[in-house]
């Protein structure tokens, strides 16, 4: 019998006559049964929508719901097995063959095996698997790449050949608040504190938080507020009528534009985050306040932003070394 069963029934034992004790017996155990038996009829797909919805309903992104649902929709087309019988080998070997079929780099199937974590995770969670064959698949190492950020000169390049008021309150928001592309897209005018330099701003999983921006995002910020004739609410709008909001893809497109006219490496919003992020631990940032500002959960994301300049080093060698 059930150890959940006989642990109940040990409880009320000193309540119930016997007679109602086999009654009770027969209760629990026939709803245990039906309840099994309706778990057992879950398909590998209903458990993937039901785990999607969750994390729904936790907040996710639709763009990160849509990568857990590629991820593990692709598994799912290799490994038919139901899912409660899924076992470790099966899904390591999955692993080995994507990355060898589609020469992956590290970084990309270690996504891939967080993916498929979160959703085994779950599932055990929710007592739908006794125990995730994930656990004993662990992190893939990978290189660590010290991504490059936007010098100061290029910053003045990109600001000097603006053509577009707009343009240039873009890059100086993005330059000096560290704000996600999402985040800056969803903004709106009454969200601007122009004299307090300041914004709020609704991060990952709906987080409300405060950044602030410095007087030459101020200066911009003003003029292009100023120049508007619409009446959409969105602080940033397509140029030309009907002066939609602007769209992450808008945000993307103009600046890789703007970087290849200057012939400046790969210019995309992420990289002015970063950029901000390495600039506020060079001048002495402590790391939880850039945490704040960038609204990151966890202290080792933050630390993956905050590249050491090379030239800093060098400095702090000659100062420190002789």
């Amino acid at each position: 019998m059930d150890e959940k069963i006989v642990t109940v029934l040990n409880e009320m034992s000193a309540y119930l006559s016997i007679a109602q004790m086999k009654k009770l017996q027969e209760v629990i155990i026939k709803t245990f049964a039906e309840n099994e038996a309706k778990r057992n009829n879950i398909s590998n797909e209903e458990f993937l929508e039901m785990f999607l919805a969750a994390k729904k309903v936790e907040g996710c992104s639709d763009r990160t719901i849509q990568y857990y649902r590629m991820t593990i929709e692709h598994m799912f087309k290799i490994i038919s097995t139901e899912i409660r019988k899924i076992t470790t080998e099966e899904i390591r070997s999955y692993l080995a063959g994507y990355q060898e079929n589609s020469h992956c780099s590290n970084v990309t199937i270690d996504n891939i095996r967080r993916n498929i974590s979160s959703f085994f995770s779950w599932l055990e969670e929710e007592d739908y698997v006794l125990k995730s064959p994930m656990r004993r698949i662990h992190k893939i190492k990978t290189k660590t790449v010290v991504k490059s950020t936007i010098s100061d000169e290029g910053i003045e390049k990109l600001r000097d050949n603006c053509k577009k008021i707009r343009d240039l309150a873009i890059i100086d928001l993005l330059y000096s608040t560290g704000i996600r592309v999402g985040e800056l897209v969803n903004l709106n005018i009454e969200d601007i504190d122009l004299e307090g330099r300041e914004c709020v701003v609704y991060g990952k999983g709906d987080k409300e938080r405060r950044v602030y921006f410095d007087a030459k995002a101020k200066v911009h910020l003003k003029e292009y507020i100023g120049s508007r004739n619409d009446s959409n609410p969105a602080l940033f709008v397509t140029l030309d009528a009907p002066y939609d909001r602007l769209k992450i893809s808008g945000v993307e497109i103009r600046l890789r534009q703007l970087g290849r006219a200057l012939e400046l490496d790969k210019i995309h919003p992420h990289k002015f985050r970063r950029t901000m992020a390495t600039r506020a631990i060079d001048k002495g940032m402590p790391i939880e306040q850039v945490q704040k500002i960038l609204g990151h959960s966890q202290i080792d994301t933050t630390m993956q932003y905050a590249m050491v300049n090379q030239s800093n080093v060098k400095t702090a060698h000659q100062k420190y070394m002789g």
